[in-house]
C-alpha cells in the first residue's frame, strides 16, 4: 500500500509529535470525544445470522488498527457496519467463517490505505494528504 511504500516501519520518532502540532494549530486543544470517528461498511453475500454479522463488523474493526494510528483512543467514535446479501446462497461452516473474519480485518486495512493514498487535498482541509508528504 502508500504506493508500494508500505507504513513508516518503525513509526516516525516525530511521529507524536507532528499530530500534536495539527491539533493544536487547527483545534487548540484535545479533540472532544467523538471527534476523531472513522465509519465503514464491510459486505459479504453469504448469509450470515445476526450474531455473524456481528463477528464480521468485530473483526472489521480490527483493521482500522492497522491502517490508523492511533486508534481505540477515548476520543475515537468508531464504527463499522456489517451487511450481508446472501445473494450467493453460501452458508459459512466454521473454517469458512474464519477465512471470512480474517479476510474483513485485512480487506478493511487495504481499504483504508487505499483511500489515504488515492486522497486529493480539497480546499479548507485542515491535514495535508498523504500525496503531499511524497514530494
Amino acid at each position: 500500500e502508500f504506493g508500494g511504500l508500505g507504513y513508516p516501519l518503525p513509526m516516525p520518532d516525530d511521529a507524536k509529535q507532528i499530530l500534536l502540532k495539527y491539533r493544536d494549530k487547527h483545534f487548540g486543544r484535545q479533540m472532544e470525544t467523538g471527534g476523531n470517528t472513522t465509519i465503514a461498511v464491510i459486505a459479504t453475500d453469504a448469509i450470515l445470522t445476526k450474531a455473524a454479522a456481528k463477528r464480521l463488523a468485530i473483526s472489521a474493526h480490527d483493521g482500522f488498527v492497522r491502517a490508523i494510528w492511533p486508534t481505540h483512543t477515548p476520543a475515537d467514535g468508531d464504527l463499522v457496519f456489517a451487511l450481508a446479501t446472501g445473494t450467493s446462497g453460501i452458508e459459512l461452516g466454521a473454517d469458512a467463517a474464519i477465512d471470512l473474519y480474517a479476510a474483513a480485518g485485512a480487506t478493511m486495512a487495504r481499504a483504508i490505505s487505499r483511500g489515504v493514498f488515492a486522497a486529493t487535498p480539497a480546499d479548507g482541509d485542515l491535514f495535508p494528504v498523504w500525496s503531499s508528504r511524497l514530494g
